[in-house]
């Protein structure tokens, strides 16, 4: 209860003026996107000093420095404006064709090239004010899930990253190694041999970042010898033409893989476990009735992939 005259006297409009200030690092900048003044912000950031007892920016020469609260701050600031986003969104009655909501997903090139841009059409057909925003995430944000997702609407990745978090499984699909049609140590199939003496290029390569097929290679006994690392399914085939390295993308990308003049896919010498994509969200979510209308068009899409009806929700 001792929090609650604190909280009573905070102004919404505060949290929006230290997220602009946060990301501007800049009174200046900070003011003019969101449409205000300067004096007019200068007075919320007095006020955001004198709340947290500290200089939020702090001048360095002709510069504004994050002061190490306001670095620790960034990341809840954004968080909690998008969280105030949603409540004050909220509507008793929603209709999918008078909306004007934007749908946040994270999700992998290989995602958005796939299933996002189906996503988006069938959308754009029964609910043309609707927005996706489909961003990229990263090892840390995979990692740091549970968190991220009470400020997005989803995730898009395959099973064996994420636990203890509801989904509905979408489309599965299966892998090709990509090489250059200018390696003359291939011929018209690959051996396992091959696989372990020519170098690769591969997606992720971390502890918690990995593809499935790329962790069997080595289950398999299979060390790639790889010389670079891309965080991208889209931009791998361009780190192997011309060259003797080999990559792993998954088989609904082979046809864009192969519009890179110089490269082919084979299929690998070895079974590799399908990758069984799913949408993953935060259990907040779960009954908001707009964000189970999204969740029907991921399912839709899904289907115009597969060809057959997605799996059920676990």
């Amino acid at each position: 209860m001792s929090n609650q005259p604190l909280l009573s006297r905070l102004d919404l409009n505060l949290l929006v003026a230290l997220d602009a200030l946060l990301t501007e690092r800049s009174v200046t900048r900070a003011a003019e996107r969101l449409h205000l003044s300067q004096p007019a912000l200068s007075a919320s950031l007095a006020r955001l000093r004198t709340h947290f007892n500290d200089q939020i920016l702090a001048r360095r020469g002709n510069t504004y420095e994050l002061t190490p609260l306001a670095v620790r701050l960034t990341e809840h600031t954004t968080t909690a404006l998008e969280a105030a986003r949603r409540v004050f969104e909220s509507q008793a009655t929603w209709s999918p064709k008078d909306s004007t909501r934007e749908f946040s997903i994270y999700g992998s090139d290989y995602g958005f090239a796939t299933i996002g841009s189906e996503v988006s059409r069938i959308a754009a057909e029964v609910a043309p004010g609707v927005r996706f925003r489909f961003m990229l995430h990263n090892p840390a944000i995979v990692d740091d899930a549970l968190n991220r997702l009470r400020s997005v609407d989803g995730m898009v990745i395959p099973h064996g990253h994420l636990t203890d978090l509801p989904y509905a499984d979408l489309w599965r699909d299966s892998w090709v190694v990509v090489a250059a049609e200018s390696n003359e140590l291939i011929g018209d199939e690959l051996t396992m041999d091959m696989l372990g003496a020519l170098p690769w290029v591969l997606t992720y390569q971390s502890r918690t970042a990995f593809t499935s097929a790329a962790r069997q290679l080595q289950q398999l006994g299979i060390e790639p010898r790889i010389e670079s690392v891309v965080e991208s399914f889209l931009a791998l085939p361009h780190f192997i033409a011309g060259t003797n390295r080999l990559g792993l993308i998954q088989a609904g990308l082979a046809h864009i893989a192969e519009s890179v003049a110089g490269v082919r896919t084979l299929e690998p010498p070895f079974d590799a476990t399908p990758v069984v994509n799913a949408l993953w969200w935060h259990p907040v979510h779960s009954r908001d009735p707009e964000h189970a209308w999204m969740r029907g068009i991921f399912e839709q899409a899904a289907a115009s992939l597969s060809g057959e009806p997605a799996p059920a929700s676990g």
